[in-house]
């Protein structure tokens, strides 16, 4: 049976990623002020950052049910199923909403099938759980295949990522104004990480810039023993530079060369801001 594969715009995927292996995107806006963003109106992402070095504060929104769920009826209408691969239902109602299309839909389209993975990932850790999927998918497997490999292994997709200023995560709740503040004045940069409750976690702290992004291949060489990564995807907050220092770790100490690199969307950047790299790959354990 014939099958689409479906993500939100989350998943941090080039353009050209996307138009090359036909996938659909779920939309989640962004605004500065009454400036609403989504989608067919992008923002480009270094003008985006740009506003938020200048002290302009986004607000975010997940996915809206109705747009979802017309989104889905278009491809069950011409007789595909859908696999949808959720942003993190720890950090969006994004999951909960296409749950509500797809339940709505299933009475309209009985013959058809959807089937939901809460990926518990974000950026372009979600991205490489599509990648894994798109290229199962290319590669024959069924949308019940694919999807039985994702809950096996979405646990398996490792997030580590560091930020550039503390003030961000401060105003998203994950450290005090305290901590924010002390961590600036010392140089203090944290490595975090999303957790199997797909939550933003800590997971330790470093002195300086460049050793926070060591940091995150060092936790990478402690993860990936016993699993194959032909791939590693990087995304960055308007910071190519150090998220090629990174790429470049990642291919002296393990010999990987096909890397992907793209920036952090303005959805999940305007929580971590600008000078955000992550590192994703597979591991034994988050």
């Amino acid at each position: 049976m014939k099958y689409i594969i479906s993500t939100d715009s989350t998943a941090d995927l080039p353009d050209s990623y996307i138009k090359e292996h036909g996938i659909v995107i779920q939309f989640l806006s962004y605004a500065f002020g009454d400036e609403v963003y989504g989608a067919g109106n992008q923002m480009e992402p270094h003008a985006f950052y740009e506003r938020m070095r200048s002290g302009e504060m986004p607000t975010t929104n997940a996915c809206i049910p109705n747009e979802v769920q017309h989104s889905f009826e278009t491809y069950l209408a011409e007789g595909y199923d859908i696999l949808h691969i959720s942003f993190s239902s720890g950090l969006s109602a994004s999951y909960n909403n296409a749950r509500i299309a797809a339940n709505e839909l299933m009475e309209q389209y009985p013959e058809r099938k959807i089937l939901l993975i809460d990926s518990l990932c974000a950026s372009l850790g979600q991205g490489l759980l599509v990648h894994y999927a798109v290229t199962m998918k290319e590669n024959g497997k069924t949308m019940e295949e694919v999807a039985e490999w994702l809950e096996q292994n979405k646990l398996h997709l490792c997030h580590q990522f560091t930020v550039d200023d503390l003030y961000h995560l401060h105003r998203g709740g994950r450290v005090s104004k305290a901590t924010a503040i002390l961590g600036t004045l010392i140089n203090v940069k944290p490595v975090l990480h999303v957790d199997d409750e797909g939550h933003l976690t800590s997971v330790c702290n470093v002195r300086g810039r460049k050793k926070s992004l060591i940091k995150l291949v060092d936790n990478m060489e402690a993860q990936i023993e016993g699993f194959q990564n032909d791939i590693i995807f990087i995304s960055h907050g308007d910071c190519l530079e150090d998220a090629e220092f990174v790429a470049a770790l990642v291919r002296e100490r393990f010999g990987i060369e096909n890397i992907m690199i793209n920036y952090v969307s303005p959805t999940i950047g305007s929580h971590s801001g600008p000078g955000t790299v992550a590192l994703f790959h597979l591991g034994r354990n988050r």
